[in-house]
């Protein structure tokens, strides 16, 4: 730790020798960071009950509405794939208050919106708080260096990320209802502000070990090459009303971005992502993994599920909120609570073991939900939303979040948290694109056949996850350079 700056080495020192005010001030810097965590997050799921209020109170049309929340998302994932980086060179906390106040400013922006633009406008910059949660799992990282005692902890940080046990969701309908569409984003402002005050307060600044310049035509290739990406799946999940030659363009713009990306970063000195760390295991072994599983599990639980729980034909039947209260709100408080449970299982028998047995355990799962759809009852659908919740919320999604903070090399921590966000949007898109593809071939997307035949091949990607998480190298502490040892 010799190469980084002040305040690194002498949170690591605390750790080591277990300074007296260390239990007090991981709790303080806990607090601050889940602040913070709770801040992105509200940005992400508070909305979705308000968006019918939205449309009313703005008059614009349904379309316009649900733009606005692919603009912050696409957003989001953008700006995940640098500024983890750019932390590492400037100062992850001033990057991380740069991220709050950004978060701030756009919620103003979007409560004080009067048209689509402006709030575009302001969503694009509550969108720069994308790579919260990665930052803030390398900060806490830094302050607990020791790997058991980081697991334990930032399990507790994570499990927050899938959703705040759908209270968030709860209260954005109950603000939207009562105060309107607004008051939501005034909240969501309150709380960044709260969260700027803490992180001052309780964070050090850090670095990563070695320090260069930003390589900002890297960056520039990268996005262009994953906006494009993304653009393109948005467009694919439109399925029959798609332009399929926007997708074609869009797709071919991306792997041309890429290709000057991979030659701009070997001919680098300093480049944003070393050529022979993509080549590493530890970057597409864990990218695969977490791409794999996306695109398997997120339809399935936040598209696939509730419409089965919908169906008044061939599901149970219920109304929407019903619907939500049955499956979406059991599997984010199921998430929520197992995630801390899990921190504890890794730190004693390793993130690899837990990841593989979540992974297993979701394979379960979905194997569950294609014997539901087959006879749909209420608490059938409650059960395995519960059960697939502790399975992939409250393991997979929190180890795969951890492993991209602990394999990262110690020059370069920022890069593989912020394409590992990358690959958690990105397989979030794709699930609704491919699952629901199959879906709408059998039988027209109607009929228990098209729920069981779609969950099926969420089922098959997951078994091809849980084959590429033993590609994922373990972690040895030992290994100052190159490739982490092989699992």
């Amino acid at each position: 730790m010799s190469a980084t700056k002040g305040s690194t080495v002498h949170a690591a020192n605390d750790e080591e020798h277990g300074a007296p005010g260390d239990r007090g001030s991981i709790i303080a810097l806990m607090i601050s960071l889940l602040v913070a965590v709770f801040a992105f997050q509200l940005n992400a799921s508070m909305l979705s009950p308000a968006l019918v209020t939205m449309q009313r109170e703005l008059n614009t049309t349904a379309s316009d509405i649900s733009m606005t929340q692919t603009v912050f998302f696409t957003a989001a994932a953008l700006f995940s794939l640098f500024l983890p980086r750019l932390a590492d060179l400037a100062g992850r906390k001033k990057v991380l208050l740069g991220m709050l106040l950004a978060t701030v400013v756009g919620c103003v922006i979007s409560a004080l919106s009067v048209n689509i633009p402006m709030l575009l406008i302001g969503r694009v910059l509550q969108g720069v708080s994308g790579p919260l949660v990665p930052l803030c799992l390398i900060m806490l990282h830094v302050r607990v260096p020791d790997n058991a005692r980081y697991a334990r902890l930032m399990a507790v940080i994570t499990s927050v990320n899938g959703g705040i046990a759908g209270i968030d969701a709860l209260l954005g309908g109950w603000l939207a209802a009562n105060h309107g569409f607004r008051s939501i984003f005034w909240t969501m402002a309150g709380i960044a502000a709260v969260a700027m005050v803490l992180v001052w307060i309780t964070t050090e600044e850090s670095y990563a070990e070695e320090q260069s310049k930003m390589d900002w035509l890297g960056v520039v290739l990268i996005v262009v090459a994953i906006g494009s990406l993304l653009v393109a799946v948005d467009e694919a999940k439109k399925l029959g009303d798609a332009n399929w030659l926007l997708f074609a363009i869009l797709l071919v713009v991306a792997i041309v971005a890429f290709v000057a990306f991979w030659n701009v970063e070997k001919r680098k000195k300093a480049p944003m992502v070393a050529t022979h760390y993509l080549k590493q295991r530890r970057t597409w072994g864990l990218l695969l993994t977490t791409l794999l599983t996306m695109t398997g599990v997120f339809a399935i639980m936040n598209g696939i599920v509730p419409a089965i729980a919908q169906d008044t034909k061939f599901g149970a039947g219920l109304g929407a909120d019903l619907a939500s209260l049955a499956t979406l709100t059991p599997y984010a408080i199921a998430g929520l609570a197992f995630g801390p449970i899990a921190g504890w299982l890794a730190s004693r028998f390793g993130y690899h073991t837990v990841l593989r047995s979540g992974l297993i355990a979701s394979i379960i799962g979905i194997g569950l939900i294609m014997l539901t759809a087959t006879a749909p009852h209420v608490w059938l659908l409650v059960c395995v939303s519960v059960f697939v919740g502790l399975a992939y919320a409250g393991t997979v999604n929190i180890m795969l979040n951890g492993l991209g903070i602990v394999l990262s090399p110690d020059d370069n921590p920022g890069y593989l948290p912020g394409l590992n966000a990358g690959a958690f949007n990105l397989g979030a898109g794709l699930s609704f694109a491919v699952l629901y593809a199959v879906m709408t071939q059998i039988n027209g997307g109607t009929g228990t056949a098209s729920y069981v035949i779609s969950v099926a091949v969420g089922g098959v990607l997951v078994v091809a996850a849980l084959l590429c998480s033993f590609l994922i190298p373990k972690v040895e502490e030992s290994s100052a350079a190159g490739e982490v040892s092989a699992a």
